[in-house]
């Protein structure tokens, strides 16, 4: 249940395994948090959720799958990403570690030293972080990536960098996150996104993030799979006979579907689980490319705008103290710049959001644009049309975004580790036969499949266990 990219990893995985499998997606169209739309005018497409996916090219579980043959193309960008200053001055995260240092100054060989060896063994160290704990391979890389991950981004960049360049890039890769950047394993999340795009780049999907969807889609097709759109489900007892459910559920969605058939300790633990802030979303029509002071943010898919390490950490910290900063964090893609199919000719989209507090209703447009207008003067006046959705829009939309989180709940060490409930198998719920396989288990949020690819593959271990025993 739920043809979000988790579900539709979850029901390729085991029509690929020769089961007969249904997905069934209440809404008219699959995608969850991969689709597109005309949000504000004719001929300006738009990324409804996400829109950059280093995870999705990295994915071992995408990365067997002919996603190609049923549509779906890369786009890289120049550069991954780009995170400009007041003074006009931009640190640029490009795919070579030593061009990155390169633009880094004192900081250069610090880098080099931080990122060098996870960019090395990147193959390894993906499949080891996307895994599960039993299928560790390389304990000792794991274990470096921890040295340094599983400290506050604060932390890492206080004991390595001393030039705001360096200190403010990974202050931006560590806030996706959506946590202080004084907790713990901020770090980590800056370490992996930074990897990431150095292996495997930051790239956009051509004509938008629904051709994920849509690939996965032709996947489990041509795997005998079908699939079942308009199909809302308010109880399990509803569903058709089944060896095995996977629900693409947070443990709310699951308590609503599934408490009465849970056992009391189970509920328990799934009603404690933590969501995190949500995100205010905006979308903007252009009369032309944002007009950056610094040329090579012109370059870059992503720009991450919020300035100074400094700037970023309070800005974040106010969120998760119940407040909307005056100058938000924001990250913002502009796939127009590479991907014609996004707008007419000679003008742009830009999809771009913030942090803010859980459940927030405060629409926070007019300060984003006025963080854009801050590193490029003249932005606002390219505005042709906007469609703004605050966190509680979202849930709206998408009931497995709790309160607008995007992250399928808090990401902190503890429940990066434990989610959704102490389980040996955290797919498996108490009820035989059904699984959980959403951003709610790990290895957690992002669009890379491989909660339900997990989720499956335990669910058919499960099935050929029984069918062996008989």
């Amino acid at each position: 249940m739920g043809a979000g990219p988790n579900g539709l990893a979850a029901a390729v995985t085991l029509a690929r395994a020769g089961r007969s499998v249904l997905l069934l997606e209440s809404n008219d169209t699959i995608g969850g948090g991969v689709r597109s739309a005309a949000l504000t005018l004719p001929g300006f497409l738009h990324d409804v959720c996400s829109a950059i996916h280093p995870l999705a090219v990295a994915s071992p579980c995408f990365r067997s799958l002919p996603l190609a043959a049923h549509g779906l193309e890369w786009i890289q960008p120049p550069f991954p990403l780009a995170h400009p200053f007041d003074d006009g001055t931009a640190a640029i995260l490009r795919r070579s570690v030593d061009a990155t240092a390169a633009g880094l100054g004192d900081d250069a060989q610090a880098y080099r030293n931080l990122m060098g060896p996870f960019v090395n063994a990147s193959d390894h160290l993906i499949r080891d972080i996307l895994g599960t704990l039993r299928s560790v391979r390389h304990p000792l890389l794991l274990a470096r990536f921890g040295f340094y991950g599983m400290r506050s981004a604060q932390g890492l960049v206080q004991a390595l960098f001393a030039g705001e360049p360096a200190r403010g890039l990974f202050a931006g890769l560590a806030a996706h996150a959506v946590l202080p950047l004084e907790r713990r394993p901020t770090a980590a999340f800056g370490l992996f996104l930074g990897m990431l795009g150095h292996a495997v780049g930051w790239p956009l999907p051509r004509g938008g993030s629904q051709h994920i969807a849509a690939a996965l889609a032709g996947c489990l097709r041509a795997f005998k799979g079908d699939i079942a759109t308009g199909a809302g489900v308010a109880s399990l007892d509803a569903l058709p006979p089944a060896r095995a459910v996977l629900l693409d559920l947070g443990p709310r969605g699951v308590l609503q579907l599934a408490g009465a058939r849970l056992p009391e300790p189970y509920r328990s633990e799934l009603s404690r689980y933590r969501y995190g802030p949500g995100v205010c979303k905006l979308d903007l029509a252009l009369d032309g490319p944002i007009p950056w002071r610094n040329p090579d943010c012109t370059r870059a898919g992503t720009v991450h705008v919020g300035g100074r390490f400094d700037e970023i950490a309070a800005a974040e910290r106010l969120v998760w103290e119940g407040a909307h900063p005056e100058r938000p964090f924001v990250l913002l893609a502009q796939q127009s710049l590479f991907d014609p199919t996004r707008a007419p000719t000679g003008k742009h989209t830009v999809w771009a959001y913030c942090h803010v507090p859980q459940g927030s209703t405060v629409d926070m447009s007019e300060r984003i644009e006025k963080q854009i207008e801050r590193f490029a003067p003249g932005f606002r006046q390219r505005i042709l049309a906007r469609s703004v959705r605050t966190a509680s829009d979202l849930e709206r939309d998408n009931p497995n975004l709790v309160g607008g989180d995007i992250t399928g709940g808090v990401q902190d060490l503890r429940q990066l580790l434990v989610r959704p409930a102490r389980r040996r198998v955290p797919y498996a719920t108490p009820v035989r036969n059904l699984y959980i396989c959403s951003a709610s288990t790990p290895p957690g949020g992002g669009v890379h499949g491989m909660c339900g690819y997990h989720a499956a593959r335990a669910a058919l271990r499960a099935l050929r266990g029984r069918e062996w025993r008989r």
